[in-house]
């Protein structure tokens, strides 16, 4: 996953607003439970949340399924003089050295996992190494937007030399869409074609607060996205904010 991708990603996630993003977040564990010391950012692709956070005197450990995108966020960090650990490992596999009092994976990461057993390990497995009563933050996209937003459509990306052609096929079944994206790489006359395949799902609210059950995880509030507002029926990606529950004894 994001073999080809990890070179363009930035490119093509400049609207991502990282920084408002990371701030939000922030005042979001500070509502609900003080700023951590040690964050988790879970799938956090090319670094960008993992240096924010950072930058803000967080210690953090960013986990990734793909070491080319790993590859980019240890360039970043270097660049800037962050002293940040970087862990290639599959999110239902998570295997830390020790608890974090934190915990994050933004811009629909958790989607990317299609399989719901799979889901809810990995939501397990993050809660196995958070401490008790710390928060975990997440957010995913919807069942609305993968119907009504991405569906069936096709969308086309130009952005300094990289020419993308996004295309979405929605399976109502199971609320997946498939995604074809085929980069156009600019080089003097020629275009050099790279392609990438994935696979999103949507849960439904039911699914989601299941497997966050099953993992002990309370859920403490859920929000539209960068907002302090209750999701509605065309909300595109909703936020969690859940904590560990205690274990009595």
């Amino acid at each position: 996953m994001y073999n080809d991708f990890a070179k363009f990603y930035d490119i093509l996630m400049e609207d991502a607003d990282y920084i408002g993003r990371t701030e939000y977040i922030l005042s979001l564990f500070e509502r609900f439970g003080g700023v951590p010391t040690l964050l988790l950012d879970l799938a956090c692709g090319t670094g960008e949340f993992s240096n924010e956070f950072t930058g803000r005197g967080i210690s953090v450990i960013g986990v990734d399924i793909s070491e080319e995108m790993l590859c980019v966020a240890r360039e970043k960090s270097e660049a800037a003089g962050n002293d940040i650990l970087y862990v290639c490992q599959d999110a239902k596999e998570l295997d830390l050295f020790g608890r974090v009092d934190g915990a994050i994976c933004c811009l629909d990461s958790l989607n990317h996992i299609i399989d719901f057993e799979d889901f809810c390990r990995a939501i397990e497995r993050v809660a196995l190494f958070l401490e008790e009563e710390k928060l975990f933050i997440f957010d995913v996209n919807t069942v609305y937007k993968h119907r009504e937003v991405l569906g069936d459509n096709t969308f086309v990306l130009e952005e300094e030399g990289v020419y993308c052609v996004w295309q979405n096929f929605y399976n109502p079944e199971d609320n997946t869409v498939d995604i074809t994206l085929d980069f156009f790489e600019g080089d003097g006359e020629n275009y050099k074609r790279l392609s990438e395949d994935i696979t999103e799902r949507a849960y439904t609210e039911s699914e989601i607060e299941a497997a966050l059950e099953r993992a002990g995880l309370e859920v403490l509030a859920v929000y539209g996205d960068m907002t302090y507002e209750s999701p509605n029926d065309t909300t595109d990606r909703a936020v969690y904010v859940t904590r560990k529950m205690k274990i009595n004894g």
